[in-house]
C-alpha cells in the first residue's frame, strides 16, 4: 500500500501541504534508542506521513479505473472472486438436489455456520480489526482457524480493508462505499476490480502478531481444511454422511456465512435508524442483527468502533458480544473495551434533540415580542372599544376568533376586554392548562408599555417554548424566541 507524499506549500495553492517537521533530539546517549525505534521500519505506521487533506488530494490526483461497461466488463471482473461467490452456491444447490439432508447434518451445518461466523465477527472484526478486547493465544488460534473457514481472506487482508472502510466511510476511498448502491456494497466491490485503491490504513500491529502472520502465510491451506475438509470429516466420521457434510456444512453453509458478512457492508448501511449519528450511512436494525450474528447495530458501531459490543441493551440480539463476554469469564479474553455510558447517552441525546428540532420547525410559533408593537395603556383601552383585545401578563391578545370557542363561555372573555386579565388567567378564575397558555401566546398582537407585572417573568414564555431547542446562533436573541430567555430549562441543539 502506498501513501501520498506531502508536496511543498506554495502561495498559489491551497491544496498543498508543508512537509512534517521532525523535532530535533538532544545529542545525548539517551536519544539513540528512541531514534532507532522511530527509524525502524517495523515501527513506522503506514499512515504516518499522509497529508491532512489526504482524501481530497487522493481523489483529485489518483487516477481511477474507467466505469464498468459491456465493452470492458470481461476484463474488469475479479474472476477468482466470481468463481468462489457464484460457483459455491451453484455446486451446493445441485449437490443438495441429489443429497438427502439428514437432521444431524442440518444441526452441524447451523453450528458450523455460527462457529465460522464468530470467527469473522468476534475474531476478524472485533478482535483484530478494532482491537476491542485482548484474546489469549488459544482463543486467537481458534478464531484464526474458524475465521479461515469463512473463506473471506486472511485476517490481515480483511482487517486492512475494514479499517479503510471506517476511516473513509462513504467516500470513494471506502472499499465498500454504500453511496455506490446496495448491490455494490454487498457484493459488487468484490466481483469487480476496485475502481481505485482503498484509502491507506495502518495494519502494522497485525504484522507483528505471530498468529496473524501464521494464518496469512498458510491461508490457502487453511481455507481448504477449515472451509471444506473439516465440516465434511466431522459429518462423515460421526454419522457417516460424507456427501451431506460436504454439501450442506461445507458449500451451502459457506454461502450463508458469506452473505451474512456482506450484509454488514450493505444492509447495515441501508436499513434502520440512526440513533447515535446521521452524518454517515450506518444504521441500526434488528433484522440486520439477526442475519449478521449481532453486527446489525451498525450506527452504534461506527460511532464507537472500539467497543466490544454492537448492542448495548440486554435484549438486543448480539451473540458475538455474549461470546466475548463468556470468553472473559473463562479467562480466555480480557480488557473488554466499552465506551463510557455518559458519552454514549450524549450521542443519543444529540440525535433526539435533532429530531425534535425537525418536528419543532414544522410548527407555528408566536411572533417574537421584538416584532410586536409597543402599546400604551391608553391606546389599549381605545382599541378595546372596537376589537376584542385582552391584556394578560403584559401582552395584548386579539381573541376575536376564539370568543365562541372558549370552553368557559363567551362571557368570560368579553368581560375582560379592555381590562387586565392576568390574575383571572393565572388561577384567579381558572388555572389554565399548558394548551391554553400556548394558544393564548399565538394571539399576541402587541406588548404593553412597561412590560409584564413584577413576578410574572416566569409566565410570559408559553410552556411549549420553555423547552424549545435553540440553535447556538439564537442564544442571546431577543424575547422568548431563544431558550436563553426561558426559565432556565432550555436545551441547545
Amino acid at each position: 500500500m502506498s501513501t501520498v507524499p506531502p508536496v511543498r506549500s506554495t502561495p498559489s495553492s491551497m491544496e498543498t501541504l508543508t512537509p512534517p517537521i521532525t523535532p530535533k533530539l538532544n545529542a545525548d546517549t539517551t536519544s539513540q534508542p528512541s531514534k532507532k525505534f522511530i527509524d525502524d521500519p517495523e515501527h513506522v505506521p503506514a499512515d504516518v506521513n499522509i497529508p491532512d487533506n489526504y482524501v481530497s488530494y487522493t481523489l483529485k490526483h489518483q487516477k481511477s479505473l474507467p466505469p464498468l461497461s459491456w465493452d470492458n466488463f470481461y476484463t474488469e471482473l475479479n474472476w477468482l472472486h466470481v468463481a468462489i461467490l457464484a460457483g459455491t452456491p451453484v455446486i451446493g444447490l445441485v449437490g443438495a438436489y441429489y443429497t438427502p439432508l439428514q437432521w444431524k447434518t442440518a444441526v452441524w451445518s447451523v453450528v458450523y455456520y455460527y462457529m465460522t461466523g464468530l470467527g469473522i465477527t468476534a475474531g476478524y472484526h472485533r478482535l483484530w480489526a478494532h482491537r476491542s478486547y485482548n484474546a489469549s493465544k488459544p482463543l486467537q488460534y481458534v478464531l484464526a482457524f474458524v475465521g479461515a473457514g469463512a473463506v473471506e481472506g486472511s485476517i490481515k487482508w480483511w482487517s486492512r480493508g475494514h479499517r479503510a472502510h471506517h476511516r473513509y466511510t462513504d467516500t470513494d476511498l471506502d472499499p465498500y462505499n454504500a453511496h455506490r448502491g446496495l448491490l455494490w456494497s454487498h457484493i459488487g466491490w468484490m466481483v469487480v476490480k476496485p475502481r481505485r485503491k482503498p484509502g491507506v490504513a495502518d495494519v502494522s500491529d497485525l504484522t507483528k502478531n505471530e498468529i496473524v502472520r501464521w494464518q496469512h502465510k498458510y491461508y490457502l491451506s487453511l481455507v481448504v481444511i477449515m472451509g471444506f475438509l473439516f465440516p465434511t470429516v466431522v459429518a462423515g466420521l460421526c454419522w457417516d454422511d460424507w456427501q451431506g457434510g460436504y454439501i450442506y456444512a461445507g458449500l451451502l453453509r459457506l454461502c450463508f456465512v458469506h452473505h451474512s458478512t456482506f450484509c454488514v457492508n450493505s444492509l447495515a448501511h441501508w436499513l434502520g435508524e440512526t440513533p447515535f449519528d446521521d452524518k454517515h450511512s450506518p444504521r441500526d436494525h434488528l433484522v440486520t442483527a439477526l442475519v449478521t450474528i449481532g453486527e446489525g447495530y451498525h450506527n452504534f458501531h461506527h460511532q464507537f468502533p472500539m467497543d466490544y459490543r454492537n448492542a448495548i441493551k440486554w435484549y438486543q440480539y448480539d451473540p458475538t458480544k455474549w461470546f466475548i463476554w463468556s470468553c472473559q469469564k473463562l479467562g480466555l479474553a480480557s480488557h473488554l473495551k466499552s465506551f463510557p455510558d455518559n458519552e454514549v447517552r450524549k450521542g443519543q441525546l444529540t440525535m433526539q434533540l435533532k429530531r425534535l428540532r425537525e418536528t419543532q420547525e414544522t410548527l407555528s410559533w408566536p411572533t417574537d415580542n421584538s416584532d410586536l408593537p409597543v402599546i400604551s395603556w391608553e391606546s389599549y383601552l381605545e382599541q378595546a372599544k372596537s376589537r376584542p383585545v385582552i391584556c394578560v401578563a403584559g401582552f395584548i391578545h386579539d381573541v376575536s376568533d376564539f370568543l365562541d370557542d372558549h370552553p368557559g363561555g363567551r362571557h368570560l372573555l368579553t368581560k375582560h376586554i379592555g381590562r387586565d386579565a392576568t390574575t383571572a388567567f393565572f388561577g384567579g378564575v381558572y388555572d389554565h392548562s399548558n394548551a391554553a397558555h400556548n394558544l393564548l401566546a399565538m394571539k399576541r398582537v402587541g406588548v404593553l408599555h412597561g412590560g409584564a407585572p413584577h413576578g410574572l417573568e416566569d409566565k410570559i414564555i408559553p410552556p411549549s417554548q420553555r423547552l424549545r431547542i435553540a440553535r447556538y446562533n439564537e442564544i442571546g436573541g431577543s424575547g422568548y424566541s431563544s431558550a436563553a430567555f426561558s426559565d432556565g430549562e432550555g436545551l441547545l441543539g
